[in-house]
């Protein structure tokens, strides 16, 4: 009674149990006696599909012959290799296709047009030289190779340089004088500005298309060389502001810094996004070394011990350490503690490399053979977590400077590790923080609200 039941709710119909007989007639059944005659009589407890004929397969030939046995592989009589779209969709993958090899071209063409600007009426003074002549009537020997006897700590700003319209990525000073300010930001653009006099911007260079991330002058001062995400480097005359080549692999530069030394300074060196330290020569724009070791972007490079080896760090959270011009790191430094140092700065005495470290502090490693950690000397207390905020040391090694997420300057003092003094530099991110190598406590700082500020 219960499977009558049962049978009457699923398909509407069932057999009537008194009755024995099991024809298909409505007779023998209760409920929708149509449904019965239709499906044959079968009821919910019998299956009525017939079981799919097995797909065939080709037949795999003979097992003596290697080349014309399929075996197991044959593929099925009915199996369709192409799977061919329809013709909107044919039409719709022609135009993504078309877009991005669109795309692609735009990318591949010619590197951006260079162009420069100059911003003051004579290039040239009365005796014929150039704004790269240094000054000497500015109240300090820019000449002298000798670091200030002691630095004091800045108390106020002096000066603001504003003209990027987007933040600044980097800054640096002119060799050995320092008399004037090389700055590029995230507006594509590369500015010279005066450090001295009337603080004036010189020289604008244009010429990449997408933000400039890192530059750097050759010894003299003469050329610098920038690295941009359009990925291309380039090579300028500081003076006429003509940028002289090009160099790119395809792969972004993160860093660049050319050879130290006098005798290689057609040589230069770029931290790539594709994990290699590529070495290039300016004469014939050929790449003649690649450091293939990281295993993470590589962010920055510093030459130490004389020049005769550069320090790298990645965002493998590593630091390795080079022979110039042999491929293999000679000392690999990573601790399971250890956190990404997207910037480092060597000290003026070239004992000291100052890192710093994503986990907002500055570590201290050795410069000199044995690139330890100086787990005394850590200086803590900023915020940088995300930012690669550069480091940089008082001439005189007496203080530390940075900046860091807040727009905040920090200042340490070197001996003892303790945050002295901090000053609200920027509105977004001090980026970088520069102590002029001939000033007792002149502290050039830019930001990603696009100022370039000089304190004292």
């Amino acid at each position: 009674f219960l499977l009558t039941t049962l049978s009457t709710l699923l398909i509407g119909y069932a057999l009537d149990p008194s009755i024995d007989t099991q024809d298909v007639s409505s007779n023998n059944y209760i409920g929708a006696v149509d449904e019965a005659e239709k499906n044959k009589g079968l009821t919910v407890f019998e299956s009525g599909h017939k079981k799919s004929e097995k797909r065939k397969k080709i037949k795999g030939g003979d097992a003596g012959e290697i080349d014309g046995f399929l075996g197991p592989w044959a593929k099925y009589v009915d199996e369709k290799d192409v799977a061919k779209p329809s013709e909107d969709e044919q039409k719709e993958l022609d135009e993504i296709t078309a877009k991005r090899q669109k795309k692609g071209k735009n990318e591949e063409d010619a590197p951006a047009e260079e162009k420069t600007i100059l911003h003051v009426k004579d290039m040239y003074d009365y005796q014929g030289r150039s704004y790269l002549h240094v000054p000497q009537d500015v109240g300090i020997n820019l000449r002298s190779a000798e670091a200030p006897d002691k630095c004091y700590l800045p108390k106020k700003q002096l000066h603001v340089w504003s003209g990027h319209t987007k933040g600044v990525s980097a800054i640096r000073l002119f060799p050995s004088s320092g008399h004037l300010l090389l700055s590029c930001s995230m507006d594509c653009k590369i500015k010279l500005w005066e450090v001295y006099g009337e603080r004036r911007c010189i020289r604008t260079f244009i010429g990449h298309s997408k933000a400039v991330r890192d530059i750097c002058f050759n010894n003299t001062g003469t050329q610098f060389l920038s690295a941009a995400y359009d990925r291309y480097l380039k090579l300028w005359d500081s003076e006429t502001g003509q940028c002289i080549s090009r160099f790119t692999n395809r792969k972004v530069p993160y860093c660049v810094k050319f050879n130290p030394d006098e005798d290689k300074q057609n040589l230069f060196v770029a931290g790539m996004s594709d994990k290699k330290i590529v070495q290039w020569d300016i004469r014939t724009g050929e790449v003649v070394q690649e450091y293939d070791r990281h295993l993470g972007a590589v962010n920055t490079i510093t030459f130490v011990d004389e020049n005769r080896r550069f320090v790298s760090t990645s965002d493998d959270k590593s630091l390795r350490v080079w022979e110039w011009d042999i491929p293999v790191d000679f000392k690999y430094i990573a601790e399971p503690s250890m956190h990404s140092m997207p910037a480092v700065t060597l000290s003026p005495n070239g004992k000291w490399l100052a890192c710093q470290s994503m986990d907002n502090q500055i570590l201290i490693f050795g410069a000199q053979n044995r690139f330890r950690l100086n787990k005394k000397k850590v200086f803590k207390g900023h915020m940088v977590a995300g930012y690669a905020c550069q480091v940089d040391f008082s001439p005189d090694m007496s203080y530390v400077v940075s900046g860091d997420a807040d727009g905040k300057l920090n200042i340490w003092d070197w001996k003892t590790t303790k945050l002295y003094h901090r000053i609200k530099a920027h509105d977004k991110v001090c980026i970088s923080a520069l102590w002029h190598p001939h000033e007792t406590s002149k502290v050039i700082t830019c930001g990603w609200d696009g100022q370039i500020k000089l304190w004292d």
